[in-house]
């Protein structure tokens, strides 16, 4: 919270993105500038897609476990509704909410919300995900965070979907998705091992 020369208080709202592939710390990122916010006394509410129920129902929860509370919606016109008064808005797993988020995030942070997305920003094929291109378009600060490749070491480039099937959204771990460097990525594409 700011003061203008006349006085008056300003809250500056900004978006604030966290992107990369599965395995690459975006939630814990997400997890670590909440917890900030609410030692600084802030007002935190935290969203996250209602279909992802890998760790809790309730909780946004990071693959090393850590957590934090946060509310299951079924669509981003939800968060409007459930953001009245606060102070940081957080959304995980953005890129499995439907195109509204990016008209949703402008509108907090034209209030003054400071709003922070993490979500991949590439689906298993490589292709941009969901609302994801659009939030990183608007966004006052993009943070691309990289998983490891698990073949060679090198900074990971996507989300390597090691199972069957064609439907873009397949919730899961490290059992069903592995991070590859794009050399190793397009190793696998042509079978290559």
């Amino acid at each position: 919270m700011t003061t203008n020369l006349t006085g008056e208080a300003h809250r500056p709202g900004r978006i604030e993105v966290v992107c990369g592939s599965m395995f690459s710390g975006k939630t814990e990122e997400l997890i670590r500038r909440m917890r900030r916010a609410q030692f600084a006394k802030q007002r935190v509410e935290i969203f996250k897609p209602s279909i992802d129920v890998r760790y809790s129902e309730e909780d946004v929860v990071s693959h090393d476990q850590k957590h934090i509370q946060s509310t299951p919606i079924d669509s981003s016109a939800s968060i409007l509704l459930l953001a009245g008064d606060i102070d940081v808005v957080g959304i995980d797993e953005a890129q499995f909410f439907d195109d509204g988020l990016v008209d949703v995030c402008n509108e907090l942070a034209y209030r003054g919300v400071r709003v922070i997305i993490a979500g991949l920003d590439m689906d298993f094929r490589g292709k941009p995900f969901g609302p994801m291109p659009a939030l990183c378009a608007i966004a006052d600060e993009v943070t691309k965070v990289h998983a490891i490749c698990v073949r060679c070491g090198s900074l990971a480039y996507v989300s390597h979907r090691k199972v069957a099937g064609d439907r873009r959204v397949l919730l899961g771990e490290t059992q069903e998705y592995e991070p590859l460097c794009r050399e190793c990525y397009q190793k696998e594409m042509r079978g290559e091992k």
